[in-house]
């Protein structure tokens, strides 16, 4: 999974890049200073698979992971190539999801480029610029199949569906507010637009405001209002804090969250809501030589699962032998699961669950 992280120059991106990768992105008081995109590689926390570590003390621990994209503030006029707009832009054609950083808190010595905090004004100025782009390579998209058109009246559907998305667009609307079927998806994944990737907009506040309530930060209460009407995820976050708690040791790390009210880093939350968003569960695979967790989409089935591990385990599937990792933990070992019958056998059409612990039996 690859996060790409935008928002305007000076709203905490490269900061909350910093915290959650640990990677050393340089941030300063000015726009622009993040010129190349940093890339960072996190690792999914997952206390079931350190539960399975213990059980079995692996050789080896791989845990999921997701990759954070630290992309340059976009300004507005970046669709046109403002600032190092259209550079910038292409970076977050690569990504899966966008998390847009959206500056919720005042500070005097941090500069804003509008020159007052916003958060509403701000989300319409990145939402415009990522628009305005979209427009432009649908309009190019609609060309090239009216070329094409001319040898075969089967593309008259679809120039329709992308002239109706071009519409939404010229009225302001995401791309990903347009409804369609499992066909016009497809078309619609296939121009690659901005505005169709799902977004989590992270409200980035002062260590105050989650000391005294997040409801007192008019900004935020702005912010997910228009996260609601987007049907986009929302992500109260602290940059300052995340970049404090990352310099510390476990125990340190979680009584100070406690303190402050929180369950969970900033981290562990954004990971989970771009789970949730993007419709992504993990199943689990262990043993002596490897303790490893594999990410896939809701609804997959046991032989595609089968698939990320490796393309020979998806083409010579024969079954799944599938316990549930609770079901696994409170019998204590395989061994005693399986002398319980709680170990299924699974064939073909089996919907993976979160959590399953799996060994695929395959031949090629």
């Amino acid at each position: 999974m690859k996060l790409g992280i935008v928002g305007l120059p000076n709203v905490g991106k490269s900061t909350l890049f910093n915290a959650i990768t640990n990677a050393g992105a340089q941030s300063a008081n000015y726009p622009f200073c993040t010129i190349e995109p940093n890339v960072g590689v996190v690792a999914v926390p997952d206390k079931r698979l350190d539960k399975l570590a213990e059980m079995y003390d692996p050789d080896k621990y791989t845990p999921a992971s997701i990759e954070f994209v630290d992309i340059a503030g976009l300004v507005k006029g970046a669709s046109k190539g403002e600032g190092l707009g259209n550079k910038f832009l292409s970076n977050i054609r690569e990504c899966d999801a966008i998390v847009h950083v959206v500056r919720c808190f005042e500070n005097d010595d941090i500069i804003h480029v509008e020159g007052s905090i916003d958060p509403a004004r701000d989300i319409e100025t990145i939402n415009l610029e990522l628009i305005l782009s979209d427009v432009e390579m649908l309009e190019r998209k609609i060309d090239r199949t009216q070329k094409m058109l001319k040898g075969d009246k089967k593309y008259q559907k679809d120039i329709d569906f992308y002239k109706r998305v071009l519409e939404a667009l010229e009225a302001g609307k995401p791309a990903r507010s347009v409804e369609c079927d499992d066909d016009e998806a497809l078309l619609l994944s296939d121009v690659a637009l901005l505005t169709t990737k799902p977004v989590i907009y992270a409200a980035n506040m002062s260590e105050d405001d989650f000391s005294n309530g997040l409801d007192t930060n008019e900004g935020y209460k702005a912010v997910q209002k228009i996260a609601a009407e987007e049907k986009a995820g929302v992500l109260p976050i602290c940059a300052e804090i995340e970049a404090e708690i990352v310099e510390m040791d476990k125990e340190e790390k979680e009584l100070f969250l406690s303190d402050m009210g929180l369950e969970q880093s900033g981290l562990d939350r954004l990971i989970s809501e771009c789970y949730s968003l993007l419709g992504l569960i993990s199943y689990l695979t262990a043993g002596k030589q490897e303790v490893r967790a594999w990410t896939i989409k809701k609804g997959t089935k046991a032989p595609q699962a089968a698939g990320k591990i490796h393309t020979d385990f998806e083409r010579g599937f024969i079954r799944a032998e599938v316990i549930a990792y609770d079901d696994l933990i409170a019998c204590g070992s395989m061994t005693a699961a399986k002398e319980k019958g709680l170990v299924r056998s699974e064939g073909k059409e089996y919907v993976m669950k979160d959590g399953d612990v799996v060994l695929f039996r395959f031949n090629v």
